[in-house]
């Protein structure tokens, strides 16, 4: 089982990319095809691929597969999981008032 450092940084790593975060932009309106969000960004295809194992690893994003294409949504499970640990730093960070 990989510790909860590793899985902390694998949810950071997620959201620290320009076009992640535009990926995530895009799919907060709903599922989308890979072939859509190809057509949204300005990456290649094996760029694309390796954006969104990034985000399926995290756990922010999940993907099925349908015939030849691959359709990705945003795992509201993940979320709560990455809402999770920035109110554990929250509440780390209270300790300090002089912020």
């Amino acid at each position: 089982m990989e510790t909860n450092e590793k899985n902390t940084a694998l949810v950071f790593k997620a959201f620290c990319d320009e076009n992640r975060i535009k990926i995530l932009n895009i799919l907060s309106s709903g599922e989308k095809c890979a072939c859509k969000l190809l057509e949204a960004l300005n990456v290649t295809q094996p760029t694309l691929s390796h954006h969104m194992k990034i985000l399926c690893d995290s756990g922010i994003v999940t993907s099925r597969k349908e015939g030849k294409w691959m359709y990705y949504k945003i795992s509201m499970q993940g979320l709560k999981v990455a809402e999770a640990y920035l109110v554990a730093l929250k509440k780390t960070g209270k300790e300090d008032k002089n912020d």
